[in-house]
């Protein structure tokens, strides 16, 4: 009797598979030059990667894998997948099938389970012909009155929210916010030239933040943020520069390895991973760019004080990834903690979003105006300003514009004024014609 329910049990075990792993969820992004399509597994899976034309698809095989519910509706629409199928193949095998509207370059890779996200199958589908994205550059062209560039990150992105506050905000969506607003007040400003590393919700790795910059000739790397702290009453906002040798405060070093870890959850290959580190290193060591990074960020860090709690009353340092570049001044500004209540609501609103992003642009402008690279149009109309005028009882902006015989635009733009309100005694700069 005991054979035979051994015979029957084992019978049905090959009746019915059983599945080592399922797909738990399918998530889809698109950003400029590709799409990224993640599966969330239950754990690790190998699969392999088939490219079939006539007509144009995507075949993944996911070992001993079953999927929990097909596809969820993914929007398809602006990407080059058309539809996606599944099925089971030799009885316990996934088959994803991506029917494709135009050619592309696939990858895929499996990340491992951490401490922020579970184990992920990714595959990205990078475009033949990438969407280029018109950036003022340091040409020929405009070496003579350039604009100052100014590349700004908006933190995480994609898969990686970032950090989690109160009411699942995500630090991802709050920071591409102010990112927009820092953007929009760089871009009315004559003479700046703002470009946005992230321009919506999708992935970019640490080194890509910065090949973009450095692709664009980036005068400044400005990276916004609103991190978590493992106390909820952390609280108050930071400006930090790269450190060399280690973290100014037990604080800075948490956020640091936090912000470092942003890879583990977006997907990093090892194709992707930094080399010569240390000579990187050695590079901001030899330069002024360290430098130049701490004193902007003071620039900036006065002016975040007139808005928001400070964490801390000075530049801090630590080992940020996304600030290792040799020939680039680079900050990051933490704007909040997003895992305290009060400031996860402030950070959540238009109006602190509006002010945070007009502090950052307040600091940047301050140092520049002060520092203009050469062949820039602020370094040349620094050389021309010889006039000040100063403001007295019954003066309006269109007045002294009038008497200079000057735009309005030209006047309030080179002294950083955004509405019509002056003050008696206030010093003017009269750019010159």
């Amino acid at each position: 009797m005991g054979r035979t329910w051994i015979g029957a049990i084992l019978g049905m075990l090959t009746a019915f598979p059983a599945w080592a792993v399922e797909v738990q969820d399918v998530r889809l992004w698109r950003a400029p030059d590709h799409t990224r399509i993640v599966f969330d597994l239950s754990g690790p899976a190998d699969h392999k990667l088939i490219v079939l034309e006539n007509p144009s698809r995507i075949v993944l095989d996911v070992e001993n894998t079953s999927i929990k519910s097909g596809t969820p509706d993914l929007k398809l629409e602006g990407t080059p997948v058309q539809m996606i199928r599944t099925g089971i193949r030799q009885g316990d095998d996934l088959r994803v099938v991506l029917e494709l509207s135009a050619v592309v370059n696939p990858r895929s890779f499996f990340l491992k389970a951490n401490e922020q996200a579970g184990d992920r199958l990714v595959l990205d589908l990078y475009d033949k012909a990438p969407q280029q994205q018109a950036v003022v550059t340091k040409s020929v062209q405009h070496s003579d009155k350039r604009d100052i560039i100014i590349a700004i990150d908006a933190g995480h992105g994609g898969e990686d929210p970032g950090a989690i506050g109160p009411n699942r905000r995500r630090e991802k969506d709050v920071v591409l916010a102010i990112a927009r607003e820092l953007n929009a007040l760089l871009k009315a400003d004559k003479g700046f030239q703002p470009t946005m590393i992230r321009t919506g919700d999708y992935y970019i790795s640490l080194r890509g933040r910065r090949d973009l910059a450095r692709q664009r000739q980036a005068d400044l790397f400005v990276s916004i943020h609103a991190d978590a702290f493992k106390r909820r009453e952390a609280h108050g906002a930071s400006v930090y520069a790269l450190s060399t040798q280690g973290a100014t405060s037990t604080a800075a070093r948490y956020l640091a390895e936090r912000e470092n870890e942003a890879d583990l959850v977006g997907g990093v290959t090892l194709s992707d991973k930094d080399d010569l580190l240390a000579g990187v290193l050695a590079d901001l060591s030899m330069t002024s760019t360290l430098d130049n990074s701490l004193k902007l960020g003071g620039k900036v860090l006065r002016h975040v004080d007139a808005v928001a709690k400070l964490h801390k009353n000075s530049v801090e340092q630590a080992g940020f990834a996304v600030l290792k570049s040799p020939d680039i001044p680079s900050i990051l500004v933490e704007t909040g903690f997003i895992s305290n209540p009060n400031e996860s609501q402030l950070l959540s609103t238009s109006a602190y979003q509006k002010k945070m992003a007009r502090a950052i642009y307040s600091g940047i402008r301050e140092w520049f105006l002060a520092h203009p690279p050469s062949g820039t149009l602020i370094a040349w109309q620094k050389q021309q300003d010889g006039q000040q005028y100063t403001i007295a009882r019954g003066d309006t902006l269109s007045g002294i514009a009038e008497r200079f015989k000057i735009p309005v635009s030209d006047l309030k733009n080179r002294n950083g004024i955004s509405g019509e309100k002056i003050m008696v005694g206030q010093k003017l700069l009269i750019p010159a014609i």
